[in-house]
C-alpha cells in the first residue's frame, strides 16, 4: 500500500501545536504586564483570526476573544467596512509579515507589547450635573485598557493610511512597531500620553480645590475663635 504524501503543514500540526497563519507560534508569547494577563488572550491557539464566537452576547466575554481576532474586528470600523472580515484578516496577515521582516520578532509578541504600551492607566471623567461640570481623574480597569489600546492602534492606522501612498497593512505594521517600542511616532502612544496628561491635570485641580476649601474653613474657624 502506497504511503500518503501529506502536506508539510498538516504533518507539523499533527502534534496539536497550531500557528497563526501557519507561520507564527504562540508558545513563546509573553504578556509582561501582570494586570493584563487575564485580558490579552493568547492561550487559545488559532490558525486564522476568525473563531465565529459570540463574544458580544454576554458582558465581559470579549476578554476571552483571541487578541489577534480582536485587532481584526477593530479594523472593520465605520459603515463601509462592516462585515469585510476576510479583507481585515488579509490586512493583518500582510502587516504581520512586514513586522516580522523589519524586526525579526514574532509579530504576535509585537502586538501584545504594543497593547501593553498604549493602554492608558489613568483617565478623566465628567462629574456633576449641567452647569457645574468638572473633570475628575480615575483609574482605568485592565479590560478597558486593552479595549482602548486596540481602538487607538486601529484608529491611528486608519488615519495614517488615508491619502497616503502606503497601504493600510504597511501603516498597521508601522503603528505596531512604533507602539511596541514606545516611540512618540505612534498615534496610539501620543493619544495615551494626552489622556494621562489631562487626567494628571484634573487630579492637580482637584487637590488645589480641596486645599482652597481647607484654607477657607480654617480661616472661618480662626475668625470664630478670635471673635469670642
Amino acid at each position: 500500500m502506497a504511503a500518503l504524501n501529506l502536506p508539510a503543514d498538516v504533518i507539523a500540526s499533527a502534534d496539536g501545536s497550531r500557528k497563526l497563519f501557519n507561520k507564527w507560534s504562540y508558545e513563546d508569547v509573553e504578556v509582561k504586564d501582570i494586570s493584563l494577563q487575564d485580558y490579552i488572550q493568547v492561550r487559545q491557539h488559532i490558525f486564522v483570526p476568525h473563531t465565529a464566537g459570540r463574544f458580544a452576547s454576554k458582558r465581559f466575554r470579549k476578554a476571552q476573544c483571541p487578541v489577534v481576532e480582536r485587532l481584526t474586528n477593530s479594523l472593520m470600523m465605520h459603515g463601509r467596512n462592516n462585515g469585510k472580515k476576510l479583507m481585515a484578516a488579509r490586512i493583518v496577515q500582510h502587516a504581520f509579515e512586514i513586522v516580522n521582516l523589519l524586526t525579526d520578532q514574532n509579530p504576535v509578541q509585537v502586538l501584545v507589547d504594543a497593547i501593553i504600551n498604549t493602554g492608558p492607566r489613568e483617565d478623566s471623567t465628567r462629574i456633576g450635573s449641567a452647569g457645574t461640570v468638572r473633570r475628575q481623574a480615575v483609574d482605568v480597569s485592565p479590560l478597558r485598557r486593552v479595549n482602548q489600546a486596540i481602538s487607538l492602534l486601529t484608529t491611528g492606522t486608519r488615519e495614517s493610511a488615508f491619502r497616503n501612498v502606503k497601504t493600510i497593512a504597511e501603516c498597521l505594521a508601522d503603528e505596531l512597531i512604533n507602539a511596541a517600542k514606545g516611540s512618540s511616532n505612534s498615534y496610539a502612544i501620543k493619544k495615551k500620553d494626552e489622556l494621562e496628561r489631562v487626567a494628571k491635570y484634573s487630579s492637580w485641580l482637584e487637590v488645589k480645590s480641596g486645599l482652597a476649601k481647607c484654607i477657607k474653613s480654617f480661616r472661618r474657624i480662626k475668625g470664630t475663635v478670635t471673635g469670642m
